[in-house]
């Protein structure tokens, strides 16, 4: 992207990018994703504004208090991946253990069946998937290996739709095939790192993408390191585990997306009076406080991660790495005018160990 002077900027994409905002780390942290066609135009309130998908919404936010996460995304439907009087539901769960990439089910369905399948789809994270037999004539068995996911709402954030359809539209042309699909999809996340993207089945979050840059996104040669300055991260580690990924990636190579991988936390860096009062609340009964305490661990000013992984010939290891807040850069959460700059975190990895 051209560079422009900090007052000149009317999209929050460039402020983070003039300001060296670094994207690892900010990958939503992700069970399942449940991706339905819908029709464009968007509006900013695009899932909420759905009648048919609102049963859909609720059933997500029960599962959130129970620690299960579920990504809901439109995608728009594509003259060439589409059929008329159809729509194409995509859900992707994350397996147990160690893992490459996400289970993915695909779906060709009428639109009055779209929120059934979507509950029952949903149900089966809790243990129900006998429900699912009556859409299995709906089921795709032979889709492309890959989807590509790219920002372009620019209802929810003009800089989604100013530099996420170029990119969406280069992908589109020149990359896509039959084993690559490439899609428009509404905002998951991450206004000022647009253009940004979701590749599936893998779950990794990438932003601030250049043109140039395409090439190894899509077939994984060249320069990795620059590469990997736009990763936002593996959506299937938590934060600090996210930024001590990126590290051992750099290390290991293109191989390490072959790999099997499982991160945890070790230890957080928090004071004693947060430790303390995470110990006493645990143990109250409600689920939202439950999950407020989860979510605090993010303002943690270091971690040190564990990150386990399988070769796919059987070879184990592991990863130890430090994390911790190396300082702080002004960036805008959203395009505006005038733009509202807040500082955030930028972290460093140290004391990165291989184990075994």
């Amino acid at each position: 992207m051209t560079q422009v002077p900090i007052t000149e900027c009317r999209f929050c994409s460039l402020v983070s990018q003039a300001n060296g905002e670094d994207p690892i780390g900010s990958a939503p942290v992700t069970d399942a994703w449940l991706i339905v066609e819908l029709p464009q135009p968007w509006s900013a309130q695009l899932l909420q504004s759905t009648p048919e998908i609102q049963p859909v919404l609720a059933l997500i936010k029960t599962l959130a208090l129970d620690g299960i996460r579920v990504r809901p995304i439109a995608i728009a439907p594509d003259r060439s991946y589409s059929r008329p009087g159809y729509t194409r539901l995509l859900f992707y769960a994350r397996p147990s253990g160690k893992f490459t990439v996400y289970n993915q089910q695909e779906y060709l369905l009428p639109r009055s069946d779209v929120a059934p399948l979507a509950i029952a789809l949903l149900q089966q994270l809790v243990g129900q998937p006998h429900i699912l037999k009556r859409f299995q004539r709906y089921r795709q068995e032979n889709g492309p290996t890959r989807d590509l996911l790219v920002c372009t709402h620019g209802n929810v954030d003009a800089a989604c739709a100013r530099f996420g359809f170029p990119i969406y539209d280069k992908l589109r042309k020149h990359y896509a095939d039959r084993n690559l699909r490439v899609w428009r999809c509404s905002h998951f996340g991450g206004h000022q790192y647009a253009p940004t993207l979701l590749d599936l089945p893998e779950g990794r979050y990438w932003g601030h993408l250049e043109p140039d840059l395409l090439d190894a996104l899509v077939y994984r040669t060249g320069d990795l390191v620059r590469l990997t300055r736009c990763y936002r991260g593996w959506a299937g580690l938590g934060k600090f585990e996210q930024i001590a990924e990126r590290e051992v990636w750099r290390q290991e190579g293109w191989d390490w997306l072959t790999y099997q991988q499982q991160g945890m936390v070790l230890r957080l860096g928090e004071n004693w009076l947060r430790r303390w009062l995470r110990r006493v609340l645990h143990y109250l009964p409600s689920k939202r406080l439950r999950l407020l305490l989860e979510r605090s661990k993010q303002d943690a000013a270091w971690a040190e991660v564990q990150i386990d992984y399988a070769t796919p010939s059987g070879q184990t290891g592991g990863y130890r790495a430090r994390v911790a807040i190396s300082g702080q850069v002004l960036t805008a959460i959203r395009s505006a005018e005038p733009l509202e700059l807040v500082p955030v975190n930028q972290y460093q990895v140290s004391d990165l160990v291989r184990l075994g």
